[in-house]
């Protein structure tokens, strides 16, 4: 059986000890980022995204206007 929330009893934590343990488990994932290479269309994808930007530098949206947007539609 894969142990999951319920039997590692991940889910009695409290929420700040949970998500410092996600911290944690994404951590060690990002260091084995060589063990997850992109697909082809991934890097397709952003090189063409890098290459809109190096084309574009000024089309951008400013981050408080995101950040604005972002909690506007929490809020709703």
């Amino acid at each position: 059986m894969t142990p999951n929330v319920k039997s590692l009893g991940i889910d009695q934590m409290p929420r700040e000890a949970r998500v410092a343990l996600v911290h944690e488990i994404w951590d060690t994932i990002a260091a084995e980022s060589q063990a997850f290479p992109l697909s082809e269309a991934q890097r397709m994808e952003l090189e063409r995204r890098l290459a809109d930007d190096d084309a574009n530098p000024d089309d951008v949206v400013p981050w408080d206007k995101v950040k604005r947007a972002a909690l506007a539609r929490l809020k709703a």
